[in-house]
């Protein structure tokens, strides 16, 4: 027991060091001393079942994993994850972001246009579509995955196809959506392209 104890004291160390947390960071999440902390970390007592379990979703890491000898590789795989997740999360926002604002021009330019009596403003709107599409083609190329570009592209041809239907709507060019089909085509049969393999 006195193993298992000893264990679980430097298992809650090193979770804690690895997350940049200090015993009293740990003792008000959880609603405890300082105290209390620092003798589960010295092993000199076990929290309670409750509270280990919500140690273990705190870190997330399972209670078995507390209460199981880990070598640094695992500890540091656990924070690799984490950071991995931080900066996913992190692409995904700045990518939105940038979407947003290309809403937020659409969105000024449009009362500009109302304001100078432009006809049919909100054509501004269909025309963001294609300018988000093309903004999530440079950001998914920076640091987005391959596959996502056909859906990409995909939505980028037709949105733009249907930015020239109702830009010139007085002249009724439904024939513009016929060579959405041809680029489509070259689209899915471009997406199916196979990386040639690097030899080590």
């Amino acid at each position: 027991m006195s193993d298992v104890k000893n264990i679980l004291a430097s298992n809650l160390v090193k979770l804690r060091l690895k997350n940049n947390l200090t015993q009293s960071d740990i003792a008000e999440k959880l609603n405890y001393s300082d105290k209390s902390v620092s003798k589960w970390e010295q092993g000199a007592a076990t929290p309670p079942i409750d509270t280990l379990k919500r140690l273990a979703e705190m870190y997330n890491v399972s209670v078995d994993f507390l209460l199981t000898e880990s070598t640094d590789e695992e500890f540091d795989k656990i924070a690799n994850i984490k950071d991995s997740q931080a900066n996913k999360t992190n692409k995904i926002i700045i990518t939105l972001l940038a979407i947003v604002f290309v809403w937020l021009f659409a969105l000024l330019t449009f009362f500009y246009y109302t304001r100078v009596n432009v006809a049919r403003p909100w054509k501004i709107f269909i025309f963001a579509v294609p300018l988000s599409m093309i903004t999530l083609l440079i950001f998914n190329k920076i640091w987005g995955k391959r596959e996502n570009i056909f859906i990409i592209v995909s939505a980028l041809i037709w949105s733009i196809i249907t930015y020239i239907y109702i830009r010139y709507l007085d002249l009724n060019l439904w024939m513009v959506f016929i060579i959405g089909v041809p680029l489509q085509i070259a689209t899915i049969l471009w997406s199916q392209l196979k990386r040639p393999i690097k030899n080590k």
